[in-house]
């Protein structure tokens, strides 16, 4: 029975963060049909911080009136509601309306909004209703966590979205001179998309059926025996069953408004109810916070707005790669601080740094679009893609450290984090999306048939 409850719970968790991480996943291949192009990314950014209403009137209806909410009945709403979007994207994905003479995948982007709510919503709901299980499904409910990004970037993988290819194309022209007109062919590289593995439809399904199974788990989780029902029956000790409604109100306030994959703020394992409380001097919470602001509007806002102006200039093969594998390197750094959590401001400095660095590097590729350096390199492939899967690594690494930080000292500090990571992937989203989209500071421009320097 027990092992089933860990399969349950570690389903559940994977339908946290499914839909958009497979969405971000898909964008190689989206950005080739949709009209909004190499613009994509900054559209999802922006959509997913709208989004963050859901959150925010969870948040507000348990402040001002508690217990109006059901818990159950917000999941099953939300699992229910991102069953349906991923659903319909597999037949809508690519419907387009025009609007203003100008072509937009509304139901594409609509239904991004809503998948956007399931997921932001899931981090307000779904720990919450896991701290009423027993304390040992807790660690298999982050590894589910962890599989919402791998499993979607392992998809992407074997579908192969996105990948491309230069051909030399022959077009019959007429040129005229003075009264004379020829006929002649000339020769143009042209990009030529090969045929995924599957299609998108087939991949939307597939996030479908994990949506689906996140919804199942937690019908069978929802019928388990809660902490407080065992406690009655004198399965627990009441001392553990007091430090775990003392678990309750301090995991309750962690109710972060994510914007992505979220990780697990320190790793749980089934004695570990209470963490050791640790006092900091206001300098260095003034350093932790900052630095998770930082790294939240990198990470959340600026960066993933122009990814695709970052990669696609070396080609589709290459945006591809840096998009799954910078999905997969997110949930493996948080699967890895579970069991190798660091206090170390020195480290979590160095950390920033180092991530900084790398994002420093991806932004002014994206600065140098559609002639990055090193363009027709494999070098230069290499190294965009590396940089795109060390920056997403080390800054994940860094905010569960700066979770088990301030879990450490208070609960009220928990609250602060949450707050300043969405701070601060509101304040990139913001900045990025008028200078991607309106003021137009990045180019695109066809990969095959580029005119750059040498």
């Amino acid at each position: 029975m027990a092992l089933i409850t860990h399969l349950l719970a570690c389903a559940f968790g994977m339908g946290s963060w499914v839909a958009i991480n497979g969405l971000w996943v898909e964008l190689p291949l989206l950005v080739t049909v949709l009209p909004e192009q190499w613009y994509l990314p900054s559209y999802i950014t922006i959509i997913i911080q709208t989004a963050n209403v859901g959150p925010l009137f969870v948040t507000l209806m348990n402040r001002f009136r508690p217990g109006l909410l059901k818990e159950v009945a917000v999941i099953y709403a939300i699992l229910s509601m991102g069953v349906l979007a991923c659903f319909l994207l597999a037949f809508l994905w690519n419907h387009t309306s025009v609007i203003a003479g100008t072509s937009h995948s509304i139901p594409f982007l609509i239904l991004t909004f809503f998948l956007a709510i399931v997921d932001c919503t899931s981090s307000v709901t779904f720990l919450p209703f896991m701290i009423q299980l027993q304390p040992q499904y807790m660690s298999t409910f982050f590894i589910g966590e962890g599989l919402s990004g791998l499993i979607p970037a392992l998809i992407a993988l074997g579908q192969g979205s996105g990948i491309s290819s230069c051909t030399n194309v022959s077009h019959e022209v007429n040129i005229t001179t003075g009264n004379k007109t020829v006929e002649s062919t000339i020769f143009q590289l042209e990009t030529r998309y090969l045929p995924p593995n599957f299609s998108t439809f087939i991949f939307f399904l597939l996030m479908t059926a994990m949506m689906l199974t996140s919804l199942v788990a937690f019908f069978f989780l929802a019928q388990q025996p809660k902490m407080w029902d065992l406690s009655q029956q004198d399965l627990f000790p009441s001392t553990i069953v007091l430090n775990s409604f003392d678990q309750i109100l301090d995991e309750g306030a962690d109710s972060q408004l994510g914007t992505g994959y979220s990780c697990p703020k320190e790793p749980k394992e089934p004695g570990d109810i209470l963490p050791q409380k640790v006092f900091y001097s206001l300098a260095q919470l003034s350093l932790i916070y900052f630095l998770i602001t930082w790294v939240s509007t990198l990470t959340n806002g600026v960066l993933p707005s122009v990814q695709s102006y970052s990669c696609l200039p070396y080609g589709h093969t290459t945006y591809h790669l840096a998009a799954t594998l910078s999905s997969m390197a997110n949930p493996l750094a948080c699967i890895v601080a579970m069991f190798l959590p660091n206090r170390s401001l020195t480290l979590m400095v160095i950390l920033s740094m180092a991530g900084t660095g790398f994002g420093a590097y991806n932004m002014a590729i994206a600065v140098m679009s559609p002639c990055p350096l090193l363009q027709h390199s494999q070098w230069g492939n290499a190294i965009i893609v590396l940089s795109w899967v060390l920056f997403t690594g080390t800054l994940s690494y860094m905010k569960v450290m700066a979770g088990v930080i301030l879990r450490s000292h208070s609960r009220s500090a928990l609250v602060c984090y949450g707050a300043l990571e969405q701070l601060g992937s509101l304040l990139g989203a913001l900045l990025m999306f008028p200078l991607v989209n309106i003021y137009g500071l990045f180019k695109s421009a066809d990969y095959c048939s580029l005119q750059c320097p040498a």
